[in-house]
């Protein structure tokens, strides 16, 4: 009988898991290479002045940091103003989406009803549906506010127009979000249901003991429960409004948000710098400075809450 050395299955395993260890590092640091290649190039153009710009020996380092790039680029966004309207408009309309479709969520998951298929059908087609087939009629409706067209036949009755228009104001975020088919409320939702039909129904039958109802069993039970789905989708949601360009630029013409600024930012430094042309290095050096001031406050947000959101990210478990 033959024995195989210890020492050679400890040296075998030794350098099996320094192997692993190595392609591990290797591929994560490749990774994040790609993922901040686009913010290194961001403050590297941004601190450039415009010597530095013309100068073809000056690739990633500056020869001087020039920070005038951020002023121009926060005066040029009327820093102050565009993100309140972001926070007023977008980052609530994110949270109230967070909480409606939470309620909408847990009736779908939970309970059982006529025609829940048919809703569950427009549920999937909310996913389907780009926001862009969807933005013309509700531009439409939000000038003139009705409902199943009863305001307007009020109108063609009775010649008072009583309809209003709700255009430029942050209702036209809100009132989505309310009803739950906000920007991509129909994932928020899926995600969310797919948590909630995971929970015991034991939770559910001991607050029907106890004599709560169903509102009293989401409040107390459901949703101290549901701590970690309620983080990811309120940062999917905060993520995904504060990026918003498309539907902010069609609702909004004079309190636009971070987005759209950040969108036309070559015209507005125009009008903000009157010397400085679109194909000017000192324009180029305050859009990228313009852009680490857009994405300064969401990167701390979840610099803050990254723990918390890995680990929600971890138990939620979003499945087919």
């Amino acid at each position: 009988m033959q024995f195989k050395r210890p020492d050679l299955y400890k040296g075998a395993d030794f350098a099996r898991r320094w192997s692993v260890s190595i392609m591990r590092a290797i591929f994560l640091i490749s990774f994040s290479y790609i993922l901040l290649y686009p913010v290194f190039y961001m403050f590297s153009y941004a601190l450039q002045s415009p010597a530095d710009m013309r100068d073809p020996t000056v690739e990633w380092v500056p020869k001087e940091w020039f920070f005038e790039n951020f002023s121009t680029a926060f005066g040029t966004m009327d820093y102050w103003a565009s993100l309140k309207n972001t926070l007023s408009m977008e980052i609530v309309s994110a949270f109230l989406q967070t909480i409606f479709c939470a309620v909408y969520a847990y009736g779908l998951a939970r309970f059982e009803f006529r025609f829940k298929n048919v809703l569950m059908f427009f549920l999937v087609l909310t996913i389907l549906l780009p926001d862009v087939m969807l933005v013309l009629p509700r531009l439409m409706n939000f000038k003139q506010l009705d409902f199943l067209g009863l305001l307007g036949l009020f109108n063609n009755l009775t010649g008072i127009d009583l309809r209003i228009n709700i255009v430029d104001t942050p209702w036209t975020f809100y009132l989505p979000s309310l009803f739950g088919v906000g920007l991509q409320g129909g994932l928020l939702m899926y995600i969310y249901i797919q948590f909630f039909k995971g929970l015991p129904r034991e939770l559910e039958d001991a607050a029907a003991i106890d004599g709560a109802g169903p509102f009293k069993t989401f409040l107390r039970i459901i949703v101290p429960s549901s701590g970690v789905v309620i983080l990811t989708v309120a940062v999917f949601a905060v993520v995904w409004h504060w990026n918003d360009y498309y539907l902010a630029m069609m609702y909004t013409s004079a309190n636009r948000p971070l987005a759209v600024i950040l969108q036309d930012f070559s015209s507005y430094i125009v009008r903000y710098v009157t010397e400085i042309s679109t194909r000017d290095p000192r324009a180029i050096s305050a859009a990228m400075a313009a852009c680490l001031l857009f994405i300064a406050p969401p990167t701390i947000g979840y610099i803050i809450v990254q723990r918390k959101f890995i680990e929600s990210i971890d138990r939620v478990g979003i499945v087919g």
